[in-house]
């Protein structure tokens, strides 16, 4: 027979050997912070074979039909002249020593010159990144006024003649092309209705003022802003709308059905199921209890449509001559300048790679289930 002290349980069991109890309190959120460390270090470091790898495979694909001198320049120059600029280059050396040296370019942040106006290619990324930057901004916002929106309005109308008709446009948002919607755009407001700028970021005259009175960023909003011009601001806004409308529609299709098909599934769960059964409205279900878990996929997702908004920006800047990095990369394709390309799509990359590690870290911090 065993005794016990006054007052304590005589039927709880010691712990196992080489157990411990779960811990709490602030050593549960320790724990919980180190995971969240963790995981940010991992998909920090991730970044550098991904950016590696892209590189990589951009200067073998750019290498595989000849030297950028020759595809370049052939038929315009003499075999002479031809040997001598490659020679300068460093373009008959083996591919192996091109590549190494190539990427310590890379490391000091020099991407080359290009062959056919003789111009810096960081000088080019730097002037027209900004550009089509600022784009993809104003498309994103586009996405995200129109596509979350109606996609909880489709949820909220499951099976009902509203959805119906949401998931039907969001089909045909994505679906068709971007250049198409831009054309289609600009025949019914700037050439049917002449309510909005055919092409361009801006006027010739607000150009002008912005060059010489502006902040001088590249990005024309923040420019017209720093001039204190209202009519200059409205000038710019004019002139992007049509633009990231057309491209936004791509994006906002997306989200429409992503965000539609998350909030049903959470409404379906059995925690929202317990609050319907208690009387919560279905209002405040959606609003409280099935909206932020159905984040996390859409969130995750938001990564992978930065890239779709850069590589629609291509045909967008070509439709609206928004003079962006896709509008310069079709002229130096044209030209076929493959120094300038080659600079331009390791740029693209990079900025698709940080993107995703962005998204990653907003993903772990919305949901804390996400740890390595």
């Amino acid at each position: 027979m065993t005794s016990t002290t006054a007052g304590a349980p005589t039927d709880v069991a010691p712990p196992e050997p080489g157990t411990a109890a779960e811990p709490s309190g602030p050593r549960r959120r320790r724990r919980a912070g180190g995971g969240l460390a963790r995981y940010l270090v991992v998909r920090a470091l991730l970044i550098i074979p991904t950016i590696f790898i892209l590189v990589t495979t951009v200067f073998v694909l750019m290498r595989a039909t000849g030297d950028p001198i020759t595809a370049s320049l052939g038929g315009r120059l003499t075999q002479e002249q031809l040997a001598e600029r490659i020679h300068e280059a460093g373009y008959d050396r083996p591919i192996l020593v091109q590549y190494v040296e190539y990427l310590g370019q890379i490391l000091r942040g020099d991407f080359g010159t290009t062959i056919s106006d003789n111009r810096p290619v960081t000088e080019v990324l730097v002037h027209y990144g900004s550009a089509t930057l600022e784009l993809a901004a104003y498309a994103l916002i586009v996405a995200f006024a129109i596509g979350i929106p109606l996609g909880r309005i489709a949820a909220a109308r499951r099976d009902k003649a509203p959805d119906a008709v949401l998931r039907v446009s969001a089909i045909l948002g994505y679906a068709t092309p971007v250049f198409f919607a831009g054309m289609i755009l600009k025949l019914i407001f700037s050439v049917g209705l002449g309510w909005l700028p055919v092409a361009g970021r801006a006027s010739t005259g607000s150009e002008i003022v912005m060059q010489t009175q502006g902040a001088g960023t590249g990005i024309y909003l923040i420019d017209a802003i720093s001039t204190g011009d209202p009519q200059i601001v409205l000038d710019v806004l004019e002139h992007a709308i049509l633009p990231a409308v057309a491209l936004g529609l791509l994006t906002a299709g997306v989200f429409l059905r992503l965000v539609r098909t998350n909030v049903i599934g959470t409404l379906t769960t059995g925690y929202v199921e317990a609050a319907r059964s208690r009387g919560v409205s279905e209002r405040r279900l959606l609003r409280k209890h099935a909206w932020r878990p159905a984040l996390v996929p859409i969130i995750t997702v938001i990564g992978l449509q930065i890239a779709m908004l850069l590589a629609g920006a291509v045909l967008t800047e070509t439709t609206f001559e928004w003079k962006g990095l896709g509008f310069q990369l079709v002229q130096y394709l044209l030209a076929r300048d493959f120094v300038a390309v080659q600079g331009m799509v390791v740029l693209l990359a990079v900025i698709v790679a940080l993107t995703n590690f962005v998204v990653d870290v907003i993903a772990a911090m919305v949901d804390p289930r996400i740890r390595y």
